[in-house]
């Protein structure tokens, strides 16, 4: 079957896969002073924090809408025998609820919750390109990553709590009590939901030396061929500090490192790194 894998920008896939596998991205919108952008086309992570480095509150999401995943399905239906697409998970956004809706009107068009997001989810979209490869029809596609989808292990360390706290997300006590105790939390997905995990103590480079060492030392149930080490702007030395470790306590074939978009980056602000990877 002649089959098309498309996702939502939040899957932070890098370019050079994205065209690999011939993928397709359908935008979130970033609310930034009140105006609409499309996550990655018109505004990127950049943009957001600058526009929050000049004293503004964190930008908001807003969710693929259902016209325009109607009018992406509509064209990719006529040209594909399937189309699959893969959402952040339905517990984050809307996206998921509307990229249904509009599948509804296809009888060749699969839509997906991940129950991830980020990577976690672009793992989905990659495995769904390998199904492609190997010739599965749609429907079994859509099984095996719908049993993919609670396998994938999707955390982040995060350096400060500032864009949660503006975001409204934390409060200001847990904002200030993290800082005076130099503490970086680790934000988990959990059946789809996130929530808050350890929070290690110290610098943002050890902690995330402990956080590497206690997610994979010693794992024997983790699929080898990938791990994601996916980040907003940090200092290099530390992101291969961490991809060092990751060697050391991994036996992964590839270690594929991705900036995170607009989405991870809006809520988490810089200096946020997470590996994710895949159990058997």
């Amino acid at each position: 079957m002649h089959i098309k894998i498309t996702a939502d920008s939040t899957c932070d896939l890098s370019r050079e896969l994205l065209d690999q596998y011939q993928i397709e991205i359908l935008p979130l919108y970033v609310v930034k002073d009140g105006v609409s952008y499309r996550d990655g086309l018109e505004i990127t992570p950049q943009d957001i924090f600058a526009f929050v480095a000049q004293g503004n509150d964190p930008c908001k999401t807003a969710a693929v809408s259902v016209a325009d995943y109607t009018a992406c399905f509509s064209r990719l239906s006529a040209q594909y025998d399937a189309v699959i697409h893969v959402n952040i998970s339905a517990e984050f956004s809307s996206c998921y609820q509307n990229a249904s809706l509009a599948a509804q009107q296809f009888s060749n068009v699969y839509a997906v919750d991940s129950r991830s997001l980020s990577t976690g989810s672009g793992h989905m979209v990659l495995e769904a390109a390998k199904l492609v490869e190997q010739g599965l029809a749609a429907e079994e596609i859509v099984c095996r990553l719908q049993d993919l989808a609670g396998r994938v292990e999707a955390s982040f360390v995060i350096d400060s709590l500032e864009y949660l706290h503006k975001g409204g997300r934390c409060s200001s006590l847990a904002a200030m009590g993290a800082n005076l105790l130099h503490l970086k939390p680790c934000i988990e997905v959990v059946d789809g939901r996130m929530k808050v995990g350890k929070k290690y103590r110290g610098s943002f480079e050890k902690c995330l030396l402990s956080y590497v060492e206690e997610r994979l030392k010693g794992r024997e149930d983790l699929l080898d061929e990938r791990i994601f080490v996916t980040h907003t702007p940090c200092d290099p030395k530390t992101v291969e500090a961490v991809k060092k470790s990751v060697k050391r306590y991994g036996r992964f074939n590839r270690i594929l490192e991705t900036e995170a978009g607009c989405t991870v980056s809006s809520h988490c602000g810089p200096n946020t790194l997470g590996i994710l990877f895949i159990r058997k």
